[in-house]
């Protein structure tokens, strides 16, 4: 497969699971911000305009709810925003249009036109439901007609890498407004986990409970362990290679060691410095990404432009 066609297939994925994500958290937390009075709302939005790596708007004294719908949902410009990861995916398929489906091309390239360019206060969950839903179509579409070959592949890797971003990122949001923050009941509902929390738990969300099965299930596909070992899994089907000592694939060296770091270390300790974690899994993604553009996908060094000698 050309390197071309693999690194778009790689961020259609994970654009298309980036406003996904997006979108769950930006609905808890706005909500929140509806209901609940008390909240300091300069606070909770600075809180979560960093999590989302995204800077508050420049020249503002006080961050509202307005302002940040406006920078992560509607700005085109801003990498952590919906409409940016819409308009990436769209482009990127179209960069790959000779591999990519009709239907799936379709549905981005749709999904892109109907984005709106300004969201009131009110209109905002059935946006960001129609954003989920747009992006389960989109996953289901690939899923359902797409064979499990290297394009595959590489999307389901893509995909696997930002789901397990943005999980870190909900958990991270949660430990930032403990005392008056969503609940855990919320936190599972927004990651579709609520049902299958409780029948593996049989009881209410408690936090260890909630965190652990967000973190460390291995049967629910937004645990961070769960979209880890997919990552895995992906990377050792576009490249079998069996070392003999250790590990010369970047990739699966950075995404073995936080999985283990996880898996074997106390919940309790995990609960205790939530934000700690959740930022070093981030980072970890990050480093997963940037091994995976060096190992598949060369940058070509960019032209440029000498002046004339006279």
């Amino acid at each position: 497969m050309l390197s071309r066609i693999a690194e778009s297939l790689f961020w259609i994925g994970r654009y298309i699971e980036r406003s996904d994500g997006t979108a769950r958290i930006l609905d808890v937390h706005l909500q929140l911000l509806l209901e609940d009075p008390w909240i300091d709302e300069d606070t909770a939005c600075r809180s979560l305009l960093n999590v989302m790596g995204s800077a508050p708007p420049a020249g503002v004294q006080k961050v509202n709810r307005n302002d940040v719908l406006q920078r992560l949902a509607v700005d085109a410009g801003n990498p952590a925003s919906i409409a940016y990861a819409l308009t990436a995916s769209r482009e990127n398929a179209r960069r790959a249009r000779e591999i990519v489906s009709t239907d799936l091309w379709e549905t981005l390239n749709t999904t892109n036109a109907r984005m709106p360019r300004r969201l009131q206060i009110d209109q905002v969950h059935d946006f960001f439901k129609w954003v989920r839903e747009r992006s389960a179509l989109s996953v289901g579409l690939v899923d359902a007609s797409t064979s499990r070959d290297e394009s595959w592949q590489f999307f389901t890797l893509g995909r696997a890498i930002e789901r397990t971003d943005m999980t870190a990122r909900m958990l991270s949001t949660r430990s930032l407004t403990e005392v008056s923050g969503p609940s855990w009941t919320t936190i599972l509902r927004s990651c579709g986990a609520y049902e299958a929390y409780l029948r593996t738990y049989r009881g209410i969300p408690s936090a260890r409970n909630a965190a652990e099965f967000l973190l460390l299930d291995r049967l629910f596909p937004r645990s961070i362990i769960y979209s880890i070992q997919q990552a895995e899994q992906c990377m050792h089907a576009i490249d079998p290679r069996n070392d003999r000592v250790g590990h010369s694939n970047t990739v699966l060296r950075a995404l073995g060691q936080i999985r283990n770091e996880l898996e074997y270390r106390p919940i309790s300790e995990i609960l205790d410095e939530v934000p700690h974690h959740m930022q070093r899994v981030q980072t970890v993604t990050r480093e997963a990404s940037e091994a995976v553009r060096d190992r598949f996908f060369p940058t070509q060094a960019q032209p440029s432009w000498i002046g004339e000698i006279s």
